[in-house]
């Protein structure tokens, strides 16, 4: 017989402050910022001594030794000892995946409650040697006389020594996704002025959010610090107009420091539970998690880097029967400001929906009020396994204080993949 989905409560979630890299958290290691996300969930919801289902986690960035990191991270926490963890990593999508797989975990019954999440720090990268290094030094080690390991040393080239430091570029074009986004806004024509438009908004929405006290039930204080430090509030469009293109450096280029996420530290971690366990511990739930797509593109062959989430959009829409307008918030993560514009354009294209996406026509055009309403990663920063947990509690937290709704998130990743999610309060 078929199986019966349960469904998948969201109760609610904690995360770090956010912090430009290389500043406030630096040599924090992943390890100690996810522990201080899961530690700050298990002191919210009281889990001190429970034994949960599953925790899932990741990093983008980890270093050799972060094998097994989420189990590591539960075992530093005062969850029950016995409870599993594992690793995730979906590339800038690994928050929402982690939160996918633990949702299907409750839906089909293996679990009543695990916790989702992830963190990232450009602050502690993992700076390696060259791979001409561990070969001489592998070799010198399995020499067994002294001949060999003179003939081993003879070898010896100074330029072994440098360092290898991680990037964000593409592997498959060298490009990094700053570069790739210039290619997207100047094919879908976004102008510089509505890149800043709506990095200034989102900086206003943030600000406000603050002011009006939305995260103080989910920031808390780390490493000294207690709100994120990327936000302004008093950056205005002439500020941002006179930033240079940090990209295609060129008149042409359009993406600045300004319209583009900076490079961030954090974490963050969601609660899920099945409706059940939600009321045994009589904890409200905020939402429901309805369904998560993964998608990808062919970045490689001329599809846009970035522009994965659109497919992974229209794959939810036609499995549950809705359109693009049915939806009261619309959480778009905001890599960069031009990568969110291409994406809304695209949707209000039938050729590109028709060849691209699989639809009959145009998905249209969304309500912008509703767009990222407390704001998103241009203020807020993008640590990036640590983003789609900000963005699901964010916005579950806004349908509770709705009363019902539904919610739609957009999240894009390296290598041309997207996730997205429908999130709903009956």
């Amino acid at each position: 017989m078929p199986k019966t989905f349960r469904p998948v409560a969201i109760l609610g979630g904690t995360r770090t402050p956010f912090t430009k890299s290389f500043t406030h958290y630096r040599n924090v290691t992943n390890q100690t910022l996810m522990t201080a996300a899961l530690n700050g969930i298990v002191q919210k919801f009281h889990l001190q001594g429970h034994l949960l289902g599953d925790v899932a986690m990741g990093s983008v960035i980890n270093h050799s030794k972060d094998f097994n990191l989420a189990r590591e991270c539960v075992l530093s926490t005062e969850l029950d000892p016995r409870t599993p963890g594992y690793n995730v990593q979906r590339a800038c999508g690994t928050g929402l995946e982690t939160a996918n797989q633990i949702g299907l975990k409750i839906a089909s019954g293996q679990i009543e409650v695990g916790i989702a999440g992830g963190s990232d720090t450009n602050s502690d990268v993992p700076v390696v040697g060259t791979k001409e290094l561990a070969t001489f030094l592998l070799n010198l080690r399995d020499a067994r006389t002294l001949p060999e390991r003179l003939k081993v040393a003879a070898g010896f080239r100074p330029s072994i020594l440098l360092p290898k430091f991680p990037t964000v570029n593409e592997p498959r074009t060298g490009l990094s996704m700053g570069d790739h986004t210039e290619l997207m806004v100047k094919e879908w024509k976004i102008s510089r002025a509505d890149q800043d438009q709506l990095a200034f908004e989102s900086h206003q929405k943030t600000a406000a959010a603050y002011a009006e006290g939305f995260f103080s039930d989910s920031i808390f204080s780390f490493n000294g610090l207690d709100k994120d430090t990327i936000v302004r509030a008093d950056t205005t469009l002439e500020k941002l107009a006179k930033l240079k293109p940090a990209f295609d450096k060129s008149a042409a280029g359009t993406l600045t420091a300004g319209n583009s996420t900076a490079l961030t530290d954090g974490a963050s971690a969601v609660l899920l539970s099945s409706e059940d366990w939600a009321a045994k511990n009589k904890i409200e739930p905020l939402a429901f998690l309805v369904d998560v797509e993964a998608a990808a593109l062919d970045f490689v062959h001329g599809e846009g880097l970035l522009m994965a989430p659109t497919l992974a959009v229209a794959r939810l829409l036609r499995r549950h029967n809705l359109t693009l307008q049915d939806f009261d918030i619309y959480e778009i993560h905001e890599a960069f400001a031009g990568q969110v514009l291409c994406t809304l354009k695209a949707w209000e294209d039938a050729t590109y929906c028709k060849t691209k996406l699989g639809a009959t026509g145009a998905l249209g055009s969304i309500d912008r009020k509703k767009l990222n309403p407390k704001g998103s990663s241009l203020a807020t920063g993008h640590p990036f396994a640590a983003t789609g947990g900000r963005i699901l509690h964010t916005l579950a937290k806004q349908l509770a204080q709705r009363g019902k709704g539904r919610g739609l998130i957009s999240v894009c990743t390296a290598g041309g993949m997207g996730v997205a999610a429908i999130v709903e309060r009956p």
